[in-house]
């Protein structure tokens, strides 16, 4: 089974800054509530999540509804019920995988699970909002290696809040 990652990054693939997304795009998250919650009917999609970028979710929005919160962490259990707390990203992926009401999985943050996933050879996609502007970061995304991922879908740039960003999806190259 494959997975897919989302994420939002500015110009120097910036993601965050004291744990926090460093804009406000209301379309942004719009597109990222509608690409994780689609799934095939009677079926639910998964988020996987390192433990900081929970931490990080409003009160009110967590868990993520319509879908499987999955926390990596290795010492932590500080989470409502329902929401799955695995050791590492591979434990993550080998119970959503077996689990068969789960259509499809998301690799939603932060950025070590980001590298994680972008080196696993089951990353079949990378959703990125490409938001045009600098900010003051420190946590990034991994770098794109152009060799392995193509852009298969580029829409046209939004404008938001005087905020340009444009939403990219990356296919892994099949040889």
């Amino acid at each position: 089974m494959k997975f897919s990652i989302i994420a939002a990054a500015d110009k120097n693939m910036g993601i965050g800054v004291d744990n926090k997304l460093p804009w406000r795009l209301k379309g942004d998250l719009q597109y990222f509530q509608y690409v994780t919650t689609e799934a095939e009917q009677g079926k639910v999609n998964a988020v996987i999540m390192g433990r900081k970028t929970w931490e990080s979710l409003p009160d009110k929005t967590k868990p993520l509804k319509d879908r499987v919160n999955v926390v990596l962490s290795r010492n932590y259990a500080d989470v409502p019920d329902g929401v799955l707390v695995v050791n590492s990203l591979e434990d993550a992926l080998y119970q959503l995988w077996n689990d068969e009401k789960v259509d499809k999985i998301f690799v939603i943050g932060g950025a070590s699970v980001y590298k994680q996933a972008i080196e696993h050879p089951d990353c079949d996609r990378i959703y990125l909002t490409e938001v045009q502007d600098v900010f003051n970061c420190d946590a990034f995304f991994p770098e794109i290696d152009y060799n392995i991922f193509e852009v298969i879908e580029d829409a046209d740039p939004h404008d938001e809040n005087g905020l340009k960003y444009r939403f990219a999806v990356f296919g892994r190259k099949h040889k």
